[in-house]
């Protein structure tokens, strides 16, 4: 897919609610209850899937929780700044 025809207009509800296009969704395998992080970058945001530890299958997946690693990479984030 080409990135200069990857992008869709989409609506936001009252309530803030929006709809990720299937297209994105495949692509991405987001289905339902898939956790996405969403990163305001200033003039934009970023939106991405949250990794699944165990289809990662690493050997963190059976040491680590994802919550512990998302403090880690927030941690690490601020130590730049």
């Amino acid at each position: 897919m080409d990135m200069e025809r990857a992008r869709k207009v989409i609506k936001v509800t009252r309530r803030g609610q929006t709809t990720i296009p299937i297209e994105f969704r495949r692509r991405h395998s987001i289905k339902e209850g898939s956790r996405l992080i969403i990163e305001d970058r200033g003039d934009s945001m970023l939106i991405r899937p949250v990794p699944n530890l165990e289809e990662l299958g690493g050997s963190l997946s059976k040491k680590t929780t994802l919550e512990r690693l998302l403090k880690v990479l927030g941690e690490s984030r601020e130590d730049k700044d």
